[in-house]
């Protein structure tokens, strides 16, 4: 499943790609771009645009009826049926691969002092090589999206 957010959807591209959606974003992306990269790389577009939905060259799409960044994550989810099996798979700013550290010395240089004595396991972008790990934030974020998933409004 691959998707391509338009310019108003940011926030939802980067929860996407938290629980391991391919997604592109582009923040200054025009419709005719969009488009294109959609049916060349065969994506479906989300998009909030009501005017984008006019353009003959679009094929898959979803359009996106909330402001509300979890209540459009919590659309996704039911249209395509996601599940959270594949959390910490995809770059957050990027949308690359995520692969697993094999020995933390690699990333020493690149994360805090205290993070790199705490934490044992840690993820590296194979794009842009932003390294990431399951610190709080990791946990925090699990908490929204179990209650996502589990079917609650307020996340």
């Amino acid at each position: 499943m691959k998707f391509i957010a338009d310019a108003m959807l940011g926030r939802l591209a980067r929860w996407l790609r938290i629980i391991g959606v391919d997604v592109l974003y582009y923040p200054d992306i025009d419709d005719r771009q969009l488009i294109r990269i959609a049916r060349e790389q065969d994506r479906t577009v989300l998009t909030r645009d009501a005017g984008l939905l006019h353009q003959k060259a679009l094929r898959d799409y979803i359009f996106i009826t909330s402001d509300d960044t979890f209540e459009q994550l919590q659309q996704i989810i039911s249209l395509r049926n996601l599940s959270t099996t594949d959390r910490v798979s995809r770059c957050t700013v990027c949308n690359g691969s995520l692969t697993a550290v094999a020995g933390k010395r690699e990333i020493k240089e690149h994360v805090p002092d205290f993070i790199y004595h705490n934490i044992n396991n840690f993820f590296t972008c194979d794009v842009c090589g932003k390294v990431y790990w399951k610190g709080t934030h990791y946990t925090m974020f699990t908490k929204k999206l179990n209650k996502l998933f589990s079917g609650s409004k307020k996340a």
